[in-house]
């Protein structure tokens, strides 16, 4: 194991990759030479595949910029946070006669937004941020200091399908919030005591429409200038913070 700018931790080399996810060990990510094809490359694809760890097929050159030791055509990124899962969450917090407050992100990509994001998440009290497999940001060194040690404590669910993740949520009895422009509803005129999912979109497309047409509500936030949209982590923040100014006025 080694670092790159004391922030991120990597492994390389096919076998210790291998066995590292033969192991369970939690990675972000695996990066793989492009130009690399033997059956040990395979075998390791398909078991990242199995584990639900993404594969990136990068030029050697990358590779080369991370480390220039023998990687083998292989590098993994070692996640800094143990995933948690959400189908067990839910229970759990009904259980303790919690109403759930959960966030999910969509394409949201940028680790210094995540940060923030996860920042204002675990100060508004949330129980969990849901993140795809695929599409989202990695919980790297950037993500976990701009985050100010919020990402140690909250957990964050990484997910296959968001789609399956919300219709298991809805299942549950947790209504399901699409944060978007796309909509004349004002988030401030939404019932937000209940159970609730909030989900964010990356700031250059929002959320995407497949996942909005499943959701209960869509929210909106007033806008009262040309530039028309916030920062995703400040829109996070002013959603989050009036469901809790409901919660607080009609407490269950």
């Amino acid at each position: 194991m080694t670092t790159i700018n004391d922030t991120v931790d990597y492994i390389f080399g096919m076998h210790p990759v291998t066995e590292a996810v033969r192991a369970g060990r939690e990675l972000e990510n695996i990066l793989v030479n492009k130009e690399v094809h033997h059956e040990q490359m395979r075998i390791l694809k398909d078991l990242a595949k199995e584990n639900n760890i993404p594969v990136k097929i990068v030029p050697i050159e990358k590779l080369n910029r991370i480390t220039r030791k023998n990687h083998q055509g292989v590098i993994a990124f070692i996640a800094q946070i143990t995933y948690s899962n959400i189908e067990n969450i839910i229970p759990g917090l009904y259980e303790s006669s919690k109403t759930p407050l959960i966030l999910i992100l969509d394409r949201v990509t940028d680790v210094r937004n995540f940060g923030a994001i996860a920042r204002t998440a675990e100060c508004a009290g949330a129980h969990a941020i849901v993140v795809p497999s695929k599409g989202g940001a990695p919980v790297n060194g950037d993500a976990m200091k701009t985050s100010a040690g919020a990402l140690n404590n909250i957990p964050v669910c990484k997910v296959k399908s968001l789609k399956e993740t919300i219709v298991f949520l809805k299942q549950s009895g947790v209504q399901v919030v699409a944060c978007t422009e796309k909509t004349r509803e004002k988030f401030y005129d939404l019932d937000l005591t209940s159970p609730t999912a909030l989900i964010l979109g990356s700031e250059e497309d929002g959320v995407s429409s497949d996942l909005i047409a499943l959701c209960d509500h869509k929210a909106g936030i007033p806008m009262y200038s040309p530039i028309g949209s916030l920062n995703v982590s400040v829109a996070c923040g002013i959603i989050m913070f009036e469901l809790n100014r409901q919660r607080d006025l009609n407490p269950h």
